[in-house]
């Protein structure tokens, strides 16, 4: 395995807190992370990397695949990784495409391993769940925490709803802040989500997950209340219509006790009498 340290120095950077860059450094952290698509004999034929840096998680993961993607946002970096791992491409084994991970076109990976850059996690997540594929991805462990929390904590939140509607989603490991360069000034915490459909059916996803981002935002207030101070963000234009038609005891309680189970139903009675977007 090539040694994380000696791809900086060859590659000449630091890491740069101000571009959201954090080398993963740790050898036994980055040992690790294919082992854990292995550990559900997840098919690791072409792996996605989001933010491939200096190579060090790339290298890890050309020993399990049959082929890598990665994409890499930095221009000096694509152009790195292409020299440090010129025989793996030319023998077609890499291919680095150099882009913004949340436009560029993404290949047809079967699964993705992945140090997200923590300023757009969320954002290439949520690119990366509706591809149905399995993840292992790097966040900051407050982000992963509520990824995976249950209904009825602190935690749990629309990301925790719209995470779970996706995949079976658990924390698998946390990582200390030392395991980067230059270390960040958050923990993190490594995900494992296996897609899988959801327990429940809506007949409209963009709409449902709207809604359960439009009654978050009004996670102290009853759902009741929920729905008729945010008709301008779920975009339902007769919001009185579904507090009318739902069951007074899913009305009295509060987003953070919703199972996705019970926001989707509402959601689902929202789009038959709520004229979503004048519908």
């Amino acid at each position: 395995m090539r040694d994380p340290d000696g791809l900086i120095a060859r590659a000449g950077v630091r890491g740069d807190p101000n571009r959201d860059q954090h080398f993963l450094v740790d050898d036994r952290v980055l040992d690790r992370l294919p082992t854990y698509l292995e550990e559900v004999d997840a098919d690791t034929s072409h792996l996605l990397e989001i933010g491939g840096g200096t190579g060090a998680l790339t290298d890890r993961l050309l020993t399990v695949a049959d082929q890598v993607t990665v994409v890499e946002r930095d221009p000096d970096l694509a152009d790195f990784l292409c020299e440090e791992f010129a025989t793996e491409t030319d023998a077609g084994d890499l291919t680095v495409i150099e882009g913004n991970a949340l436009t560029v076109d993404l290949p047809d990976f079967s699964a993705s391993v992945s140090n997200l850059p923590y300023g757009v996690s969320s954002e290439i997540a949520f690119r990366l769940f509706p591809e149905k594929r399995p993840l292992v991805l790097m966040f900051q462990r407050e982000f992963a925490e509520r990824m995976v929390a249950e209904p009825g904590t602190s935690e749990y939140s629309r990301l925790s709803v719209s995470s779970q509607h996706y995949a079976d989603v658990e924390l698998v490991e946390s990582v200390p802040k030392e395991a980067f360069s230059p270390p960040p000034a958050v923990q993190s915490a490594v995900i494992r989500a296996i897609p899988r459909e959801p327990a429940y059916h809506v007949d409209d996803e963009a709409f449902f997950l709207r809604f359960v981002k439009a009654l978050f935002t009004q996670r102290r207030k009853t759902i009741r209340n929920a729905i008729r101070n945010t008709a301008h963000i779920s975009g339902l234009s007769d919001p009185e219509a579904v507090v009318d038609a739902a069951d007074e005891a899913v009305l009295q309680k509060r987003a953070d006790a919703m199972a996705p189970a019970e926001f989707a139903a509402l959601a689902q009675l929202a789009t038959e009498v709520g004229d979503p977007d004048g519908d």
